[in-house]
């Protein structure tokens, strides 16, 4: 039986309909962003039913461990779930990325408390948290890599932008379910049990991504790659399987693409860092600005930003993947200073600092999923961007907030720009090393190649 006859008993994401697309992949990637943002929201409340150190804030510094602790665990998700979803599939590991976060958000909004079972529950956290990071770890490059495939080579670019567009939407419903809680209960009743509904509504909703997951199709690239002369003919393409060993042996042999993910991703997810997720956190313990204000300014200006990711994803369409990365990084890095300075104890300069810095950041952040397929082969292409991702994101992304605040501290807050500048830069230096792939074919074998160029000559469809 040919491989074109194989193909045509199994179905592929060509075979669904946009909206289940979309819905499946958004879905369960903003209910991860959701549950790993909660952790953070919510730790004053619930610090002290983990912890029983006698002091608030011991408790909440413990509980920051803890989300450390899942921070470093992510680079270990990319490398299983980057596998499977080369291995096995994009949909398989979605799913299971999907039900492993979910899992452990239902597992911390369920946990006995330290008065009832002791140390057990500070054990309960950690299992629960380190879960949430192998799964958040192995989502986004699973999630990025299957609406790359699965979306028209002509608007890759636009579908890219679901990735971040929906994680922030998941974000942002962590930050304002904390603002009504808040408002709803009393400080006692946060403490019982306030702080356990998100948990606990992370892991309902994680059970509905999940079953959208399920019901979706891999996409052809990976059955095209995968599918052999003697393929299953099982509709249901879970069984399908490369060949031993292929995969680690494609990633050796492309160092190169492994340390050009790197060098793209530590510029960037500083910025992302500094400016998207710890600007408001920042400014209320430095600059004093008030928090209920504070908070109400970076929801605003991640409204910006949602509206700015599907604009920019688009424009890459028409216009190429490397001028919008390019104008992303000289942009920041031209407004790094006055960006800085703009910052006061007035909401709304931060919110005017915030808005700008991620109207750059959305050009960046939009098209990164579709940047990042489009110079991988299909072989390695979740695995290979997963492991150096991951640990570009670990040790530069989640160590932002905190070397900010120490710099700052120190009265030295300019030392902390200079450094995102020097990133900045080294991700403008690959940039300007790689090869426009607006349009390519993810399927075909010159992608990701020492060849590839060739392909991209060829005029788009």
């Amino acid at each position: 039986m040919s491989d074109t006859e194989s193909r045509s008993h199994i179905r592929t994401s060509a075979d669904q309909s946009k909206a289940r697309t979309l819905f499946g992949i958004g879905s369960g990637n903003a209910m991860e962003w959701f549950d790993w943002g909660v952790y953070t929201t919510f730790t004053p409340f619930f610090a002290s039913q983990f912890f029983h150190g006698g002091d608030p804030v011991s408790d909440v510094l413990k509980t920051l461990i803890v989300f450390a602790a899942g921070f470093f665990a992510r680079p270990f998700g990319g490398a299983l779930f980057g596998w499977i979803a080369d291995k096995m599939g994009r949909k398989l590991s979605m799913a299971l990325c999907v039900a492993l976060a979910s899992g452990g958000s239902l597992l911390i909004g369920i946990a006995p408390n330290y008065a009832t079972i002791g140390i057990g529950a500070s054990i309960i956290l950690v299992l629960a948290r380190l879960a949430q990071g192998l799964a958040h770890g192995g989502e986004l490059p699973s999630a990025q890599t299957y609406i790359a495939e699965a979306a028209p080579k002509d608007k890759r670019g636009l579908w890219s932008s679901l990735i971040y567009f929906s994680g922030t939407v998941g974000q942002l419903s962590g930050t304002l379910l904390a603002a009504v809680l808040s408002t709803m209960l009393s400080s006692e009743s946060m403490n019982a049990y306030g702080w356990r509904l998100p948990f606990i509504l992370g892991g309902v909703f994680g059970l509905y991504a999940l079953y959208m997951r399920l019901r979706m199709h891999e996409t052809e690239a990976f059955v095209e790659e995968a599918v052999h002369d003697d393929p299953t003919t099982n509709e249901d393409e879970q069984h399908l399987r490369t060949k031993k060993g292929a995969i680690w042996r494609t990633v050796r042999e492309h160092p190169k693409l492994l340390f050009q993910v790197i060098g793209m991703t530590v510029g960037m997810t500083v910025l992302y860092y500094q400016w998207a997720i710890s600007a408001p956190a920042y400014a209320i313990s430095v600059i004093k600005v008030p928090a209920a204000q504070a908070l109400w300014a970076g929801v605003a200006a991640q409204i910006v930003f949602l509206i700015a990711c599907p604009l920019f994803g688009a424009l890459s369409d028409r216009i190429g993947r490397k001028p919008i990365l390019l104008a992303a990084l000289v942009g920041l890095s031209v407004l790094s200073f006055p960006l800085n300075a703009m910052l006061n104890q007035s909401a709304w300069s931060l919110f005017f600092a915030m808005s700008i810095a991620l109207i750059f950041l959305a050009m960046s952040t939009s098209i990164g999923p579709a940047v990042y397929a489009e110079i991988f082969p299909t072989r390695i292409r979740a695995v290979g961007l997963a492991v150096p991702y991951s640990i570009a994101v670990a040790l530069f992304g989640g160590t932002a907030p905190y070397l900010q605040t120490f710099f700052s501290s120190h009265g030295m807050a300019s030392a902390f720009i200079w450094y995102s500048l020097a990133l900045g830069l080294i991700s403008g230096l690959v940039v300007l090393g790689l090869p426009e792939t607006k349009g390519i074919d993810l399927k075909d074998k010159s992608v990701g190649q020492h060849g590839r160029r060739k392909a991209l000559r060829e005029p788009a469809a």
